[in-house]
């Protein structure tokens, strides 16, 4: 399975933010649309970097409630590991785990495609390991 045939279950909408807008709208959207980050963009293609619920609890951890009031590109990740539709589930499941990310925005020539979570690739990989499990089943009892 790839990223193409999960975005195309899921679909390919992506929460975007400006870079501008402070962490307190952030936390807001993530809540209101109950997603774990948003990808931060200035002209919602480009991905210029990913915010997540971790980025806004460290913040908040170090500046106290004040760190709400900064903007979104005080904290996001600027180097932000992408993918293309191409790619496998599983190797992107290994991505994810190196690198203790759960998000990962999918790219294609330069701009936001959709983006990927790690429920996403567990969902899939599960109904793959129970579909596989019901062909042995039924090989053996056949």
């Amino acid at each position: 399975m790839t990223v193409r045939q999960v975005l195309a279950e899921k679909g390919g909408e992506v929460v975007t933010l400006s870079p501008t807008s402070s962490l307190a709208e952030a936390a807001h959207m993530l809540a209101q649309r109950r997603i774990g980050a948003v990808v931060v963009s200035a002209d919602g293609g480009r991905v210029d970097g990913i915010l997540s619920e971790r980025d806004i609890v460290r913040a908040i951890a170090r500046d106290g409630a004040s760190a709400l009031d900064a903007p979104v590109e005080a904290w996001m990740t600027r180097e932000v590991v992408t993918c293309a539709r191409e790619v496998a589930i599983d190797d992107l499941m290994q991505t994810m785990t190196q690198g203790k990310f759960r998000h990962v925005p999918v790219v294609e020539d330069g701009r936001l495609v959709g983006i990927v979570s790690i429920g996403d690739v567990v969902k899939r990989r599960v109904a793959a390991i129970e579909a596989e499990a019901q062909m042995l089943k039924e090989y053996i009892a056949g």
